[in-house]
């Protein structure tokens, strides 16, 4: 379930069966096998209490920054070399490194904030995390209890405040009851459906006394398993199909389940497309995978959707941006839904057949059912498809070459060249995000990291940040002017971090996405959407203490590609891009695949 005050963790077996249930700890050390000298009980602090349980729960990093109200907090995590604490710039880029740290890790990630302010600027990460089922524990502090409801300096109900974008969210009034409020945190966190926690701790209970005994780092809740009788009836469905397609999500990553889901593509026969969430699930240089699709999907993945008898999907919420007009959506095709959250199944989409359960448990069990399909002709199809959509990227890209600015295509195509195959990917949001979703070449599972349901502009310097403290690998960040001036005060962050983070500027000028709207639907009344700033980013990276680099054309671009990825730390190339390039293609907002745009004129 979505959004709940208590876990629902049932399984879905046969009746008269137990199910199997699969538990997802991603704990570090527990408090079985720390030095015996630790595991006691101890008469300490609140704020030392809730530094032994980040302890216990296997916490490596918290992602911060100090205020009055959590003074005591910071200063139980104070010289401790088993937890590290990265102070950021502002309690936005905690908040996105968090969200980064446990996307590229598939740990939980842990932000803390004082009251007021601090904790009111950590809402549009918390609902970045929450929107793209990211598993984040928010620790914030509080005024006294006997202040709270007085107006007091810095209160605010962040319960209150956060209580539509987190998963679920405590304040811990009673000192007895904070290490197992914060156990639970973690549990709901990583249970099912991942999503953001936050617990609200007052000043005077981070200052209690209580006795603290330590336990077991906790486990997630057992996964609900898809019942027999329903993936059989799927299975049925499968074999009578001529054109499967299959259209998966986030909750493949979130499951582990890539190696399931393209083993079960191989045993159906069936092509692949994804949702934004979705990307990096599998290679894209998978034979049978035919990119991102929904508004700015590829050409050839949202034809083939359009195209097919039955639609599998796995681990999606069918947002308007994947379904575009609803009643045209899914008219000539079945759709088989399958979802650990029961509360998205028929929510946007009706369903021939839902399906609730693991998704990976799932695809296990219904590959077996199924036995080995063949589509010759589906295949033929969706080559045919994969070559059209060839022709239209190379014409597309030959028409905006050349004019004294860089295309998307030269900029992402000299960076994959020269990146680590491992190296995450972070995107803002915009243009940029778009060109890059559709045309990097992604390798492994975790390494491309996004704000996709929110949309937020500013998430990508906090992320990238936060996966290379999760991963220690090489991040590459491409953004916008717009969306870089959102947040890039955490340069600050990343240069006195130590991380390897390349930063690509996608410059041009303005805020692409919305200008395309603005020539598209608003006759090219470009009301402010035109930047005119006089930003130097080359200037601004040094004066934070990095490199910086300008590009404007292919022979710039690579020299300053060359220079970004021969050293370590953090660098930043300012590609200069033409602001009336497109991203396509493109279905207009409330359209279907019939309004699909594939062309424009500059």
């Amino acid at each position: 379930m979505r959004k709940t005050g208590m876990i629902f963790v049932s399984s879905e077996s046969e009746p008269g069966g137990k199910g199997r249930f699969i538990s997802q700890a991603n704990c570090g050390e527990t408090a079985e096998n720390r030095n015996s000298s630790e595991v006691k009980t101890m008469e300490i602090s609140g704020a030392q209490i809730a530094a032994e349980i980040l302890r216990e729960q296997g916490t490596d990093t918290v992602f911060g920054y100090p205020g009055g109200q959590v003074t005591d907090l910071f200063d139980a995590l104070y010289g401790q070399d088993d937890i590290r604490l990265i102070l950021t710039a502002h309690e936005q880029g905690a908040a996105h490194a968090a969200d980064g740290y446990a996307r590229a890790s598939g740990r939980v990630g842990v932000v803390l904030a004082t009251s007021g302010p601090g904790a009111t600027n950590l809402i549009t990460g918390i609902a970045a995390a929450y929107l793209d089922s990211v598993p984040v524990v928010a620790i914030t502090g509080n005024v006294p209890c006997s202040q709270i409801g007085k107006d007091s300096f810095q209160e605010v109900d962040i319960v209150g405040v956060s209580m539509p974008v987190t998963k679920h969210n405590f304040i811990v009034k009673d000192v007895g009851e904070l290490a197992d409020t914060l156990r639970e945190a973690f549990r709901i966190a990583k249970s099912g459906r991942p999503g953001p926690v936050l617990v609200d701790i007052p000043q005077d209970v981070q200052k209690a006394v209580c006795t603290y005994e330590p336990e077991e780092c906790v486990s997630a809740e057992p996964l609900r398993l898809a019942s027999n009788h329903r993936l059989r009836w799927a299975a049925d469905m499968i074999q009578h199909a001529k054109r499967p397609y299959i259209y998966f999500g986030g909750g493949i990553i979130s499951a582990d389940a890539s190696e399931e889901l393209t083993a079960f593509a191989a045993k159906i026969d069936a092509p692949m497309g994804c949702s934004l969430m979705g990307l990096s699930a599998v290679p894209s240089s998978h034979p049978r995978f035919l990119g991102m699709q929904g508004m700015h999907g590829h050409y050839a993945s949202t034809l083939a959707e359009d195209e097919a008898d039955l639609l599998l999907a796995f681990g999606v919420r069918f947002s308007d941006r994947a379904t575009g007009e609803q009643s045209r959506f899914s008219e000539h095709f079945s759709v088989i839904h399958i979802d650990i959250d029961g509360a998205e199944l028929n929510k946007n989409v009706t369903a021939k057949l839902t399906v609730r359960g693991d998704i990976k448990d799932a695809l296990r069990r219904l590959t077996a059912l199924v036995p080995q399909q063949m589509h010759p002709e589906w295949t033929a199809r969706i080559a045919e498809l994969r070559a059209e959509e060839a022709r239209r990227t190379s014409r597309s890209h030959n028409f905006m070459a050349g004019g004294g600015y860089l295309t998307h295509y030269e900029i992402i195509d000299a960076v994959s060249a020269a990146a680590e195959p491992d190296a995450v990917i972070v995107t803002d949001v915009g243009q940029h995000q778009m060109w890059t979703a559709q045309r990097y070449p992604l390798k492994q599972p975790r390494t491309f990291l996004t704000s996709g349901g929110l949309g937020a502009m500013g998430y990508g310097m906090g992320a990238a940040i936060g996966a290379f403290a999760a991963t220690g690998k090489r991040c590459v960040l491409f953004t916008g002017d717009g969306s870089f001036g959102m947040n890039l005060n955490e340069l600050a962050t990343a240069v006195s971090f130590g991380a390897n983070l390349v930063v690509i500027i996608m410059n041009n000028g303005v805020l692409g996405m919305v200008r395309q709207w603005q020539k598209l639907f608003f006759d090219g009344r470009y009301a402010g959407t035109t930047l005119n700033r006089k930003t130097d980013f080359v200037k601004v990276a040094e004066a934070f203490g990095a490199e910086g680099m300008r590009a404007q054309n292919p022979d710039e671009l690579q020299n300053a590609v060359c220079a970004a990825f021969s050293k370590r730390g953090v660098f930043v190339i300012d590609c200069r891009m033409n602001p009336d390039e497109p991203v396509l293609p493109m279905r207009p907002p409330g359209g279907s695949v019939d309004d699909m745009i594939t062309e424009l004129e500059p």
